[in-house]
């Protein structure tokens, strides 16, 4: 069996691939703030950890988690996300930083960790937004939150880049619009044409074998702007 890292698994995207992953057998380390919807599943092949990715002490814990019952990871889907939707002037430094925290410093820091784990063929899925493409269409409230997938973006390049020769795969999937209590919170009242659980199969089938085709992508996954 192999093992699984998929962070903001509380709801939504994350929810339904840790579910995916489980079913199909797979050992799957569910990171959240809130572990209890996982938790009331109680499927075997899932361990959760409530965690604040920010908080470098219980970063730890997934690594010596590891480190003491897989050995090795063999995918490391980076999906929690952290939106702030405010007009531009209203703000503040915190509220770029609280959103940079979760959607860059945190993903480099528990990739950082990890690399001891990840050999040959191990797959790194950063999930970005098609707002932080350049060129995309760009909607006001959300300075913070596109920028910071943006940078989620190249750094993606970057790591695929550093980690190349080692075998390591890294690639950025930018989404649309998919029906979640993010895009709720981003667009009120606004119905994507993709659901969770549609998109988490296919970010199922692309960790498995996108590796194969791609290394240091980003690929854009929308049929809708939102």
């Amino acid at each position: 069996m192999k093992n699984v890292i998929i962070t903001g698994t509380s709801r939504g995207i994350g929810f339904e691939l840790a579910q995916l992953f489980a079913k199909n057998n797979y050992h799957v380390l569910a990171l959240s703030r809130n572990s209890k919807s996982l938790e009331n599943l109680n499927l075997k092949n899932i361990t959760t950890f409530s965690v604040d990715l920010s908080n470098e002490n219980d970063l730890k814990k997934v690594t010596d988690f590891v480190n003491k019952n897989w050995k090795q990871v063999d995918i490391l889907i980076n999906n929690a996300g952290k939106l702030i939707n405010k007009p531009f002037k209203k703000l503040t430094s915190e509220d770029f930083l609280e959103v940079y925290k979760v959607n860059v410093f945190a993903v480099a820091e528990l990739t950082r960790l990890l690399i001891p784990f990840l050999k040959i063929g191990s797959h790194v899925i950063n999930i970005s937004s098609i707002g932080g493409i350049q060129g995309s269409v760009k909607f006001p409230g959300l300075a913070a939150y596109s920028s910071s997938k943006g940078a989620l973006l190249t750094l993606t390049e970057m790591l695929a880049e550093e980690y190349r020769e080692q075998q390591i795969s890294f690639n950025a999937l930018a989404l649309g619009a998919v029906q979640t209590e993010m895009l709720e919170e981003a667009f009120p009242g606004y119905k994507a044409a993709v659901s969770a659980d549609e998109m988490a199969d296919y970010i199922y089938n692309f960790a498995l074998t996108g590796n194969k085709y791609y290394n240091g992508k980003i690929l854009q996954v929308s049929s809708t702007t939102p």
